[in-house]
């Protein structure tokens, strides 16, 4: 019996299905030989453009599709739209040249999980797809302070409403930093707290808020007037 326990204990995890659609083969192409080869990382297929991309979503279910923006027949934003209502549980990363608030802002809308430049690395693309898989959210630290400057502009009419649900001091610096585009591990790092804790306080702010993700606690608070932002 004791022999079972420790051959389960050890049986290696599965690794995460990822799904590459962009309409530029070389691109294309080029990230999934490199995510190929990451640990723990499985591409189980590509396409070029949103409909193809929605279509395969579709039958091979996968953990994590990463998405570009501009594309033909179905943008990357349609399409994360689709492939959300026909694969609920599949976790969407926005891999785009686009700095532009609006598509940051209708990304988040559209329930993508991650939001990526081009010009980011190998390395900061496979932990981004293991941070998604693993339920957190994570944007390019440039694009974190665009997200909190387009909900401040949106917020500036609604100066005198009184948000009526408060979060502690401890769950007000730990949005802070979630709001900074930082995981769950760096904030413990930042804090001097374990992750364990950190997870059960993005769960209580996202209760406490009735919301779904930590992108739109971001949104929420900001335009409550809940960060300090200047």
């Amino acid at each position: 019996m004791a022999e079972q326990k420790e051959a389960q204990v050890e049986a290696p995890a599965e690794p995460i299905r990822v799904l590459v659609v962009d309409d530029q083969e070389l691109f294309r192409r080029g990230l999934t030989m490199l995510l190929a080869i990451e640990s723990g990382i499985e591409v189980i297929g590509e396409a070029g453009d949103g409909v193809e991309g929605t279509s395969l979503a579709a039958t091979t279910a996968p953990d994590v599709v990463l998405l570009d923006i501009r594309m033909p027949k179905r943008s990357g934003i349609e399409a994360c739209l689709a492939i959300k209502e026909a694969v609920p549980s599949a976790k969407i990363i926005m891999l785009t040249v686009s700095d532009e608030e609006a598509d940051l802002y209708e990304a988040v809308k559209s329930g993508a999980s991650g939001y990526l430049l081009k010009d980011s690395s190998i390395e900061e693309v496979a932990q981004a797809v293991r941070v998604v898989a693993d339920g957190q959210s994570l944007i390019s630290p440039s694009m974190a302070v665009k997200l909190i400057d387009e909900f401040k502009q949106m917020s500036r009419p609604e100066r005198d409403h009184v948000p009526g649900l408060r979060l502690t001091e401890r769950e007000l610096e730990v949005l802070r930093l979630v709001a900074k585009g930082m995981s769950n591990r760096e904030i413990a790092d930042a804090l001097y707290i374990s992750e364990n804790t950190v997870k059960n306080h993005v769960r209580n702010i996202l209760e406490k808020l009735q919301l779904h993700s930590r992108m739109e606690a971001v949104m929420y608070a900001v335009k409550e007037k809940l960060l300090d932002l200047p």
